[in-house]
């Protein structure tokens, strides 16, 4: 795969030098960390490590939060890292007091009209998290994460699928690393559950499921140096260097660096990681002005992966393999991905007075994949497989920008605090395809993908695209009776335009559509600790073209509007917190009419659901997380009639989960862990001709802290799927096809790190 030098736009000479030399640094400081840190691995480091020590903190040594034990090292943490407009970390540590909602801007959870958590980098570290799915996939029971490893993280969230590609960095869509994210880039992990149009505009690939958002780390005003070593089975080893400083007589100048290596076997047969992560977050604040530069160059090689489990299912088949532990491996050991991204982003915001602010911001990301995989079929119930085999590469560029203003004022009795935004997001990307259809047959029992496929004349460019996303937003959140009622409107237009190429840049099919996706919530604190809510707002997908046998053969139909509506309440203890949210959403979805011979918006699916969520701590030394979800999936329009009221394919209808944190007072500095997943049954096929069982994993695991020589540390060990359940996940992407296509269960996975702060 080819290596690109740092991502540049058409900006001045100056700024391309200075990011080029960037690049050329952060390779050059990590190429000298990497080894340090490899030579601890297997010495010195390990050595030290061994004597366990408390990460910093400035809570009080009997803690409160999430690692505690730590010194509540969560304190420190959540502003260690954080921008200055970042809400702190909540009782327990484990996620922050608000978050950022899009164009809403900054919320506390308890003045925020939607459903939305913020795991902090506490939880992250201490979870050993190494990627999106296992954050937000932890304890929320309306997350469900239907694949592990495979070549790109996608997440259900209240029923609806969404994947990386739509998870924004920094707010800005496009932006975040390509398939897979480090979790090591982010200071916090955000999570607004439900369509978004208003609030963050429509994401690339149109999900309409939730948004993501990756925060960048921020230098803090005390300094950091942290080096962190990991294993993991069977022989998965990582190092992590994180760094922070802050210059100035004001310390209005911050850097941050932050390098990731990996390396080895992972838990899965003949499956193979390496990751490579360099990442630089500059800052510069005054009083009224706030500016950033962040960039970062992750690069991801997979061997032994494939396309998703079994991604197709022939209708003959009425019989589920039986699920083998989760260390069976689904894909042949020739098979690879290969994913890179070199992102920069800049952004800025001054208040121009008391209540006026403008802001900024700009994105380039280069990069792509490059695989060369299998798309396994099975074809009948004695387990036989038919395999595909191709080999794929994307590259491109992708440019994202926004800017805006918000501000507030008041008329009479009434506030108002507004923000007006405009946004561009630009796509062009080259892919070289080749495949061969029908490799090898094989079966299920006894794999066996044969020699590695002779896909020796790939290397010409097969297809262009070119996608563009526009948009301007206006909302106002009025507020009443001092803020105790709190009314939010808006819309937004938002402009959709993509395009298809031939090698030789000649467009065959052009797409130019617009749509206003409008929104209101209203939020009621009914006093200081209890507040209610309900929302409307959109999603927005970019719509299809009728195919050539339909009747109006060629037609590019309007985005497609997705509707959600909302009721929740909140309840706040101080240091334990719970919400309860009942919803309902409708998408669309188009099929050509068999009657009619027209292509058009002809079926929906209709999600509705409850969530009950608590996180914090229970008690002084007892932290708790998790929740019960209820989610009715069902078609309520189909092209098989027959289907219609069915729950969708790989949706479980109820998921139940539960972390729990314990200190123990007779062995200060230790905490104890635990977590169990449940998920409830699932359908394989749209006709319900076959079901997958419901399932329960449960995890176990610990942290030390002390100090070895004045210097903090901090060990810890999980160990995943303790009982190493066989079991598959279901469908990576839902409707009808495959609901096996999310692979096998993670297998029994011990996970070890230890971490000194210099």
């Amino acid at each position: 795969m080819s290596e690109h030098g740092c991502p540049h736009s058409a900006n001045p000479d100056s700024l391309q030098a200075t990011l080029r030399a960037v690049s050329f640094t952060l390779n050059r400081t990590f190429s000298a960390v990497q080894m340090a840190l490899l030579l601890g691995l297997t010495g010195g480091s390990m050595a030290v490590a061994a004597a366990p020590a408390p990460e910093p903190s400035t809570q009080s040594p009997t803690g409160t939060g999430e690692g505690s034990l730590v010194l509540s090292e969560t304190t420190v943490e959540g502003t260690m890292g954080a921008p200055a407009d970042l809400p702190p970390a909540y009782a327990g540590g484990q996620v922050a007091t608000g978050s950022r909602v899009g164009l809403l801007g900054t919320k506390d959870f308890m003045e925020t009209p939607f459903s939305a958590i913020s795991y902090t980098d506490d939880f992250v570290r201490n979870h050993q998290a190494k990627d999106i799915g296992s954050v937000i996939g932890a304890t929320d029971p309306s997350v469900n994460v239907p694949s592990k490893r495979a070549i790109i993280e996608t997440f259900f969230i209240r029923g609806f699928n969404t994947s990386a590609n739509d998870i924004t960095y920094n707010g800005l869509i496009g932006m975040a690393p390509n398939l897979r994210g480090s979790t090591e880039l982010a200071e916090r992990i955000e999570v607004l559950k439900g369509p978004s149009a208003l609030l963050n505009g429509m994401p690339p690939d149109g999900s309409v499921a939730g948004s993501i958002n990756m925060v960048p780390k921020r230098a803090s005003d005390e300094p950091l140096t942290r080096l962190t070593t990991s294993f993991e089975s069977n022989g998965l080893y990582g190092a992590h260097a994180d760094v922070g400083r802050r210059f100035g007589e004001q310390n209005q100048f911050g850097i941050r660096y932050n390098g990731v290596y990996r390396d080895g076997d992972t838990a899965v047969d003949d499956q193979k990681q390496n990751m490579q992560l360099n990442a630089l977050g500059l800052d510069w604040r005054t009083e009224r002005v706030r500016l950033s530069l962040d960039a970062y160059k992750q690069r991801e090689r997979l061997d032994g992966s494939n396309y998703f489990g079994i991604a197709s299912i022939n209708p003959n088949v009425n019989k589920v393999p039986s699920p083998k532990k989760g260390d069976y491996a689904l894909a042949p050991d020739w098979a690879y991905t290969i994913n890179d991204t070199e992102t920069f982003l800049l952004r800025g915001e001054a208040d121009l007075n008391d209540s006026l602010t403008a802001f900024a911001a700009y994105g380039q990301r280069d990069g792509g994949r490059n695989a060369l995989m299998t798309r396994d079929t099975l074809v009948n119930n004695a387990g036989d497989i038919n395999v595909l085999a191709y080999r794929s590469d994307g590259q491109g560029t992708q440019k994202s920008g926004e800017a805006g203003l918000k501000g507030n004022f008041n008329t009479g009795p009434v506030g108002h605090q507004w923000s007006l935004a405009a946004t561009q997001y630009k796509s062009e990307m080259s892919y070289k395809d080749l495949q061969k259809a029908n490799y090898v047959t094989t079966n299920y029992d006894n794999l066996d993908f044969g020699p590695t496929p002779p896909l020796d004349t790939f290397g010409a460019v097969t297809s262009r695209t070119e996608a563009k996303l526009g948009s301007v937003a206006f909302l106002d959140t009025l507020s009443f009776l001092d803020d105790r009622i709190q009314w939010t409107v808006g819309l937004r237009r938002q402009t959709v335009e993509s395009s298809s190429l031939t090698p030789a840049r000649v467009k065959t099919s052009h797409y130019n559509e617009s749509r206003v996706s409008p929104a209101t919530a209203l939020l009621v604190k009914v006093t200081d600790d209890v507040s209610v809510y309900a929302n409307y707002i959109e999603g927005l997908s970019k719509g299809d073209t009728a195919p050539m046998t339909a009747a109006n053969s060629g037609q590019i139909l309007s985005p497609y509007q997705t509707k959600q509506y909302e009721v929740g309440a909140k309840l706040d203890l101080g240091s334990f917190a719970t919400t309860l949210a009942v919803f309902q959403i409708e998408k669309p979805s188009a099929f050509t009419d068999p009657i009619t011979n027209t292509f058009g918006l002809n079926g929906e699916q209709r999600n509705r659901g409850v969530e009950w969520s608590f996180f914090g701590e229970a008690q002084p030394d007892l932290r708790l997380m998790g929740g019960v979800s209820y989610t009715q999936a069902v078609l309520s329009k189909a092209l098989v009639k027959a289907n219609e009221g069915n729950q969708v394919t790989g949706v479980p209808k109820i998921i139940a989960k539960l972390g729990v944190e314990y200190d123990l007072e007779r062995v200060p500095g230790l905490t104890l862990t635990a977590g169990t997943n449940h998920v409830g049954s699932r359908y394989v096929t749209d006709d319900h001709r076959m079901e997958l069982p419901s399932y329960t994993v449960f995890d176990v695991g610990g942290r030390y802290t002390t100090k070895v020589m004045s210097k903090p540390v901090t060990l810890r060990a999980n160990v995943e799927n303790i009982a190493n359940r066989a079991y598959w996940i279901g469908s990576y992407s839902g409707g009808d096809g495959s609901g096996l296509s999310g692979g096998l269960g993670t297998p029994r996975t011990l996970q070890l790190s230890a971490s000194v702060d210099f």
